[in-house]
């Protein structure tokens, strides 16, 4: 039976990629060391295939068509955003296991919207070239993104709600695949608004002290009035943290990096949740 062996939640901010290394503040090198524990520990874990949660940032699925929530069974390519050191290539994807969660899903009240052919942006390539395909295991990176970009917005509880569904599908897959789950998302930003490069780090840190917790609870509670008005656009990308949850109820874990400062945008947080061996 497959299994989910580990989850993490990180930032995809392209102003991290985009800026040479001879330029790195402290921070940049302590973000960056962070990125390497994620890579690292998936590797350690010996995970066989990564879920990627993401959002679409209104360049993949424009106005024509916003899914609340679409999962890559096909093929899989990106970043289409060039970052220097990043290939933009095809991305292995586990085709069967996405087909598999896709269809589970459809089988249980949740209906996937599915994507054959997907390019995906810095949200899911970013984490999937840097920390998934970083270790020789990882034989496939499947994409989900979720309406946390955009507007209208998947609801937080059908989010975390959609990470159970992952991990039911998961665990439902005959083979022996090891499974880690990545929430990819800033915490607090202001998306093209006045406040653009502010800051809440008091929320920042409630945020991510749930994750530790592994308690939902008070995430699922805020509304989206709140969370704009303490975070701000930009901070409905909990969303996929909250999927990540969903996927490891109850789970506890470790904060592995917190950092905001002027080379970004948005507060850039990184945890890694346990799955009991």
């Amino acid at each position: 039976m497959a299994k989910i062996v580990g989850g993490f939640v990180m930032p995809h901010e392209p102003g991290i990629f985009y800026m040479p290394e001879d330029r790195w503040t402290d921070g940049q090198r302590r973000v960056m060391a962070a990125y390497g524990d994620i890579a690292r520990r998936i590797g350690e874990l010996g995970a066989t295939a990564a879920i990627v949660v993401g959002a679409d940032h209104y360049v993949l699925f424009g106005p024509g068509c916003l899914p609340s929530y679409l999962i890559g069974i096909g093929d899989v390519s990106g970043p289409y955003e060039k970052f220097a050191g990043i290939d933009q290539g095809p991305i292995p994807n586990h085709v069967p296991l996405a087909e598999h969660i896709a269809f589970h899903g459809r089988a249980n009240g949740f209906d996937w919207a599915v994507a054959k052919v997907l390019r995906v942006d810095h949200s899911i390539g970013l984490p999937a070239r840097v920390c998934a395909l970083s270790n020789p295991s990882v034989r496939g990176v499947i994409p989900v993104y979720l309406a946390s970009g955009v507007e209208p917005v998947i609801s937080l509880s059908r989010a975390y709600e959609l990470g159970g569904a992952l991990r039911r599908a998961v665990e439902a897959w005959a083979g022996e695949e090891r499974v880690v789950v990545i929430g990819s998302g800033g915490i607090s930003h202001w998306v093209g608004m006045p406040q653009m490069g502010r800051v809440n780090e008091a929320f920042d840190r409630q945020v991510l002290e749930c994750v530790v917790r592994g308690d939902a609870a008070p995430l699922l509670a805020l509304r989206d009035a709140d969370v704009l008005e303490q975070a701000g656009n930009g901070a409905f990308e909990i969303r996929n943290f909250l999927c990540m949850m969903g996927a490891l109820p109850g789970r506890t874990g470790r904060l592995l990096c917190y950092e905001h400062g002027d080379e970004w945008v948005t507060g850039l947080g990184f945890a890694e949740v346990l799955e009991p061996a």
